[in-house]
This record gives C-alpha cells, structure tokens and sequence, in this order.
C-alpha cells in the first residue's frame, strides 16, 4: 500500500492565465508566489494553523482546462522507488519526471501515474517548503487548502484503488460518492460520478462561519456566480458556501470540518447517506453543481445525474 502524506498541490490548465491570477488572488485571496513562463504559483496556508510551510497548493498554467493534476506527498520519501514498483506491479504504469519536471512542481523527485479513471496523480518526494509567512490578497480568512473533489468513471472501482493501493480510509458515502480520508480530516477526497476525469472542486478552510458569510456576500458583490450555499454538510458538519471560478472550476469555502483522530481511525465506522436534498444539506441549500444536482421525476425516487 502506498502510504501518502497529504495532498501536497494541484495543477491546473487554463487558456487565460492572467484571468485566473486576477480571480485567484483578487477573488479566492490566495497569495500569488511566483510566475515562472506559462505557469503560475499560489499559497494559500496559515502557518500558524497547521504549522504549514508549503512552497504552493495550487499552479495555474497555460494549457487545457480539462488538464488537472494532483500532487502527493509520501510520508516516507525514501520509499519513492519503492512506490513506482507497487504501482507497476498493481498495473498502473508510472513515469518518473526529469529534473526539469521535478523543478516546476518544486520537488526534488516527482513520480507521474494515473488512478483508474484517468485523473493524473503526481507523487512527490521531499518537495520544497518556504520560510515566508503566507500574505494573502485579500482576508478571506482562507487557513489552510483542505480538499478536492474528483470525477470518478466508477465509484467503486476508484475506491477500490484509493483505499487498497493507495492508503485512503471511507469515512462516509453519499450515494455512490465515496469520501475519504489520507490523515484526520474527515475527507481529504471526494469521489463523485461524471462521464470525464478530473478535478470537481477545491476547497479552502476558512476560520469561522462569520468568513463564510463575508465571503458569500462579497462573492455577490463582485458578481461571482454562487453555486451552492451557504449551508452546512451533514457528512463533515462543515459549514459552507460553493462559487465558479475561470473555466467553470467550483471553489468551495467551509470550516468546522470533522476530524477523526488517529486513536479513533481504526474504530470509525463509515456511515452511508442517501444522495438527497438533506442529505446534501441539513439546512436544504440546493446545489447548481452538475454532480450535486438531485431530481426526482414524478413518481420516481431521488437520483444523481
């Protein structure tokens, strides 16, 4: 099994970096750290929270915007070799990056595969840190980078994967989405059913419910399309709010997230939710999201699509 550490970045394409770089500076209140050629650089980790130096979470760089990537870190660096050999053998085909390749995700090593539905993990070891505090644009009260969802081809097959080569545990299903966790957050992955791979949102931890609500009227003010919320997760407990971001990316705040901790992680018990309005959110926020969206035809039950 694959022991990951957390995720460590994400990667992704766009046709309009300086539109991307506006929205996420100006917009999301990340901290732009540097822009090298096509691509650029953002942190978004309160050092003081987590105790986080991260060089970056996120990389926006001129390509396709159905390009992402998601980059790890291993808890053992050492074992990178070690990792190629498990994945190989488990018949994912891996590649390992050159120096080049390793340089711009700011690594020394990056290993390069991808999970059965086609989305593209990157692997690092001993990636860099930064002695600079975070300074964000603007006080979205944004404490820490927290989770993604991805598209899944095959719910229970990308489990399967995730929590068998990959050491991810269930902490809860809605439907068929599974979500999952790699340390004590409750998910540090989502897994939710599309016809084509790929990154579905991102979200940022903020410090209280009062940056929720500031931010869902800023939003407003600024004309930013609000998909979903504000409302709380029934799953997580987290309190949340989900907007657009450049190429139709979803950005999600929220904060109160449930953690199971490490003395309670072999006793938890997954709970399975149905894929319904509250079920979704205990306050009956309807979500405008494709994968969240719920119908119920008459005379049928409820259902994603």
């Amino acid at each position: 099994m694959v022991d990951l550490f957390d995720i460590r970045y994400l990667r992704i394409g766009t046709p309009r970096l300086d539109d991307a770089i506006e929205f996420a500076t100006k917009i999301v209140g990340l901290q732009l750290v540097g822009r090298e050629g096509k691509a650029a650089y953002f942190r978004s980790d309160k050092v003081p929270v987590r105790g986080d130096t991260r060089d970056h979470t996120l990389v926006y760089f001129e390509g396709d915007p159905k390009d992402h990537a998601v980059g790890f870190d291993l808890r053992d660096p050492s074992e990178i070799d070690a990792v190629a050999a498990k994945l190989e053998k488990a018949g994912y085909p891996v590649r390992l990056g050159t120096k080049d390749e390793s340089e711009l995700r700011r690594t020394r090593q990056v290993l390069f595969s991808q999970d059965p539905s086609g989305n593209k993990i990157e692997i690092v070891a001993r990636p860099y840190h930064s002695g600079v505090r975070y300074h964000p644009t603007r006080d979205a009260g944004i404490t820490n980078f927290s989770h993604i969802g991805l598209r899944t081809a095959n719910p229970a097959r990308d489990e399967a994967f995730w929590t068998k080569v990959m050491n991810a545990r269930v902490s809860d299903w809605i439907g068929e989405a599974a979500l999952l966790r790699i340390d004590t957050i409750h998910h540090s992955l989502a897994l939710f059913p599309s016809t084509f791979p790929g990154i579905q949102h991102i979200n940022h931890q903020v410090e209280d419910i009062d940056d929720v609500m500031r931010s869902y009227y800023f939003l407003k003010e600024k004309g930013v399309r609000i998909v979903w919320g504000p409302g709380r997760h029934p799953l997580s407990s987290a309190v949340m709010v989900y907007f657009e971001g450049p190429d139709g990316m979803v950005y999600e705040y929220s904060v109160g997230v449930k953690l199971i901790p490490h003395e309670e992680d072999a006793s938890y018990r997954p709970r399975q939710f149905p894929f319904e309005k509250f079920s979704l959110c205990m306050w009956g926020a309807v979500p405008d999201v494709r994968e969240f969206e719920v119908k119920k035809p008459e005379g049928a039950p409820l259902r994603v699509v």
